[in-house]
C-alpha cells in the first residue's frame, strides 16, 4: 500500500513529513549552520546532539512517528492506475520521465495494477490510500478505462465494467483522494486510442479468449471521465485525442497496440507538464516552481575554472535529451 512506502528503517535519520523539509526555502523548520542541518532555535553540535536526543525520545514515546519517509520531507507524487501505470518506467515510460524531471524535488510512487479495472480499483482505496496516514500525496495522477472499456465476456468474467458503473467509480475515486487533504490534488488520464490490428496480434489466443477492444469504446470511455472531470472541477487530460494529433500515433506511440512505447509516453509527459505548469495550485507542482533538495552552495561542489570558487550544479539538467519545460 502507499503507507507501506512510509515506513523507515532508521526513524533517528528520519523527519516528520508532516511538520515540513529540512531545506530552509521549504518551510524553516530546520536551520544550517556550518555543522549541517539543526533544529530551528538550536546550532552547532550541542544543538545537532540535542536534537538527536529529543527525536530519540520522542521516536520511543510516540509509535506514530515511526510512520514518516526515508530522508527529508519531500513532496510525494503517486501514479496509480492499470498497466498504463505499471508499465510507465519501462521502454521510456512517462513515469520514468516523470521521476526525472522531478528529481530532488518530489519522489514518483507508481501503484499500477496490471490487468485492473475501476471496480478493483475502488476495493482497495482504503489500503492504497488510507485516509489516517501520517503523510498524504500531493499529487496523485490517476489511469483506469482501457480494461473497463473491453467487451463484455458471455461468461460475465473479465475486465469490462458497464459505462454507468466506470463513471461512478472514478466518481468514487476523486472523492477519496479529495478528502485525503486540503492539498492533495488530483488528475485524471482519460482513455487512450490503440492500433487495433497490432493489439489483435499481440494477443495470444491460444492462451486468451478474443480481446473485444475497440476505439469506439475507448473514446466513450475517455468522453465520460472527461465529462465527470468537468462536473467534479478536476484536472483531466484527454489522451484519446492528444496520442491523435501525431499523424502517425497509431505505428510510433505503442509497442503492443496499446500499451505506450518512449514516443507515447513523450506526449503523456507533455501533456501532464501542461496541466501541472498551468493549474493554480497552492503550492505550485510545476517542477520550476519547486525547490531543489538540499540546493545551497557548499564548498564541496565542483571547482570553477578559476580556480577560486565553486560551482552549484543542483539545477544543472544536461544529461536530458529532451529539455522538458
Amino acid at each position: 500500500s502507499f503507507s507501506s512506502f512510509l515506513f523507515t528503517i532508521d526513524p533517528i535519520l528520519c523527519c516528520d513529513l508532516s511538520r515540513g523539509p529540512i531545506s530552509e526555502a521549504r518551510g524553516a523548520h530546520f536551520s544550517h549552520s556550518r555543522h549541517g542541518p539543526t533544529r530551528a532555535g538550536r546550532s552547532g553540535p550541542d544543538g545537532e546532539a540535542a536534537g538527536r536526543a529529543s527525536e530519540r525520545a520522542s521516536v520511543r514515546g510516540a509509535p506514530e512517528r515511526r510512520k514518516t519517509m526515508v530522508g527529508t520531507g519531500r513532496p510525494v507524487f503517486v501514479l496509480f492506475g492499470s498497466s498504463i501505470v505499471q508499465f510507465s518506467f519501462s521502454n521510456g515510460g512517462w513515469g520514468a520521465i516523470l521521476a526525472d524531471v522531478y528529481a530532488r524535488k518530489a519522489d514518483v510512487l507508481v501503484r499500477g495494477y496490471q490487468g485492473w479495472n475501476s471496480r478493483r480499483a475502488v476495493e482497495v482505496l482504503d489500503r492504497v490510500f488510507p485516509k489516517d496516514s501520517t503523510v498524504q500525496p500531493s499529487l496523485v495522477i490517476v489511469y483506469f478505462g482501457g480494461n473497463d472499456s473491453m467487451g463484455g465476456h458471455p461468461s460475465g468474467l473479465g475486465p469490462h465494467v458497464p459505462l454507468t458503473e466506470y463513471v461512478e467509480n472514478m466518481r468514487k475515486i476523486a472523492t477519496h483522494l479529495k478528502s485525503l487533504s486540503d492539498k492533495t490534488r488530483v488528475l485524471f488520464l482519460s482513455c487512450p486510442p490503440l492500433n487495433e490490428e497490432k493489439l489483435r496480434l499481440s494477443v495470444s489466443t491460444s492462451l486468451l479468449s478474443p480481446l473485444i477492444r475497440t476505439n469506439e469504446s475507448c473514446q466513450r470511455y475517455s468522453e465520460a471521465c472527461i465529462k465527470l472531470c468537468n462536473e467534479m472541477d478536476l484536472k483531466v487530460i484527454d489522451l484519446f485525442n492528444a496520442i491523435q494529433r501525431r499523424n502517425d500515433w497509431a505505428t510510433a506511440c505503442f509497442t503492443d497496440g496499446f500499451h505506450f512505447s518512449a514516443e507515447g509516453s513523450k506526449i503523456v509527459m507533455e501533456e501532464i507538464l501542461k496541466v501541472l505548469k498551468e493549474a493554480d495550485w497552492e503550492p505550485s507542482l510545476y517542477w520550476k516552481s519547486m525547490p531543489t533538495e538540499f540546493a545551497e552552495d557548499s564548498p564541496s561542489d565542483l571547482v570553477a575554472s578559476d580556480g577560486k570558487s565553486t560551482i552549484n550544479i543542483s539545477e544543472w539538467v544536461f544529461h536530458r535529451e529532451i529539455l522538458w519545460d
